[in-house]
């Protein structure tokens, strides 16, 4: 009898871990939870060790399956490099390719840019999840993540994929009541609605201005970490927003929001974050590349 581990047994493992559930990482790789219980328990006769707690309600790694999990990933990365080296995946880009975003940009902008994707490169296997939280990629198991605004770690690889800005906007009928500000303080005596979005201090606006970078504390009745839901508040009256120009432009082409301290913008760039094991992946370095000239020619 074979009692050597099987590549996808690991994966299916790794999957497991990553989602601290047998269900969950049934769902992702679209077996039964069944199989997934009969494999681990194969890969586990097969090691001779006991790799995971089963409880009611969750999952947990055993100290012995925390070293596997630790190989396993090593492994599996291994493989898919080696895959890519050697195979025609240069040319033909193939295999799982795990994205994230936040939801508001995920829906309005990259979702259609990977169904174009997808029917470009069909060997591709795409999954993409909308995610309003700072993310660790590799222990959460993405490949690529698509980052509006700054990128602060230091080991991860970022490049920058389009241009944007954050702009100050309010709906016609708030400025009317409340009036419009005149100077980058005037923002503190009115309602901001903060935007509490992939980790960030919504209550903090740092604007770049003629006089450099500035900081400004603002205050309001309203605060919400979905950017849609904020867009749909500052027309309704309620306060100043402070949003990317993929968002807005279109209600400042209508009307409905004008641009408050035009002078004032905070830079919030698209970027491309991925680990460097990634660097040479050819799945990931053309996903870039065609989300770029997407995003640059939706510009």
């Amino acid at each position: 009898m074979n009692n050597n581990p099987l590549l996808e047994d690991l994966r299916l493992f790794c999957t497991v871990v990553r989602k601290r559930s047998f269900v969950a990482a049934a769902l992702e790789l679209g077996v039964s939870r069944a199989q997934v219980s009969k494999r681990i328990a194969l890969l586990e006769v097969a090691l001779e060790v006991r790799l995971l707690h089963r409880t009611t309600r969750n999952v947990g790694i055993t100290e012995d399956g925390d070293i596997v999990h630790q190989w396993a990933q090593r492994i599996l990365e291994d493989v898919d490099q080696m895959r890519e080296a050697v195979s025609v995946a240069r040319l033909s880009p193939r295999g799982r390719l795990r994205i994230c975003t936040s939801s508001g940009f995920g829906r309005n902008r990259v979702a259609l840019a990977l169904s174009l994707l997808a029917r470009r490169h069909p060997l591709l296997e795409i999954q993409f999840e909308l995610v309003d939280r700072r993310v660790d990629l590799i222990a959460e198991g993405f490949d690529l993540d698509i980052r509006v605004g700054d990128v602060h770690e230091p080991d991860l690889i970022a490049k920058r994929i389009a241009s944007n800005a954050r702009l100050l906007c309010a709906a016609p009928s708030y400025l009317a009541q409340h009036g419009t500000p005149q100077a980058l303080g005037d923002l503190t005596r009115h309602q901001c609605i903060a935007m509490r979005e992939r980790d960030q201090d919504g209550a903090g606006w740092k604007l770049t201005g003629p006089r450099g970078i500035e900081t400004v504390r603002v205050q309001g009745a309203l605060s919400c970490n979905s950017g849609e839901v904020a867009h749909g508040w500052a027309i309704d009256g309620h306060g100043i927003i402070l949003r990317s120009i993929w968002d807005v432009g279109p209600s400042l082409k209508n009307g409905t929001l004008v641009r408050v301290l035009p002078q004032y913008e905070q830079p919030a760039d698209v970027w491309a974050v991925y680990s460097s094991r990634l660097s040479n992946s050819a799945k990931v370095r053309v996903c870039v590349e065609f989300l770029a000239g997407w995003l640059n020619q939706e510009n």
